[in-house]
């Protein structure tokens, strides 16, 4: 029996922290423009997700400008990447890298030749490292990414012709 007050006693004061947690998230979410996001803490999992259907055509147009900053017809581009045979999406939301380590020689270049199944990014998600691999054999016309950046679900990340 004592242990059931304890436990009371504990859970309102874990509620004040977990709302805590989830605002946070939610910023998080905001701040990083990112569909979803989850963490797991001392046995406590945490999800927070935005609309994603509204939130999966923000970033088709807005991440590949936010890419090249300079570009003053960036938008247009952005229309024709997303519908390109050769487009490369992201399958998941996460932070993409272009190495398997900082400083370490990119996976591909613009103008590289890739095979089908050959590493094109790495995509950290929950803590996991994602390799991306290619779907098809080609040559590397655009890399629609920067290293480092978060990505979300469908985003083009490369072009292979």
């Amino acid at each position: 029996m004592a242990r059931q007050p304890e436990d009371t006693k504990s859970k309102p004061n874990e509620q004040p922290d977990d709302s805590a947690l989830i605002r946070e998230l939610a910023l998080l979410l905001d701040e990083a423009n990112l569909t979803e996001i989850e963490i797991e803490r001392a046995g406590l999992r945490v999800r927070v997700a935005r609309n994603i259907g509204v939130a999966a055509a923000i970033p088709a147009n807005y991440a590949p400008p936010s890419g090249t900053p300079a570009a003053g017809s960036g938008p247009a581009p952005d229309a024709d990447v997303a519908t390109h045979p050769g487009v490369v999406p992201s399958p998941m939301v996460g932070t993409v890298y272009w190495a398997s380590e900082p400083g370490a020689k990119p996976f591909i270049e613009v103008g590289a030749k890739v095979t089908t199944g050959q590493t094109l990014f790495i995509i950290e998600a929950m803590k996991t490292m994602n390799q991306i691999p290619a779907p098809r054999a080609g040559t590397v016309t655009q890399i629609l990414v920067e290293d480092g950046i978060p990505v979300e679900y469908g985003e083009p990340l490369v072009v292979i012709e």
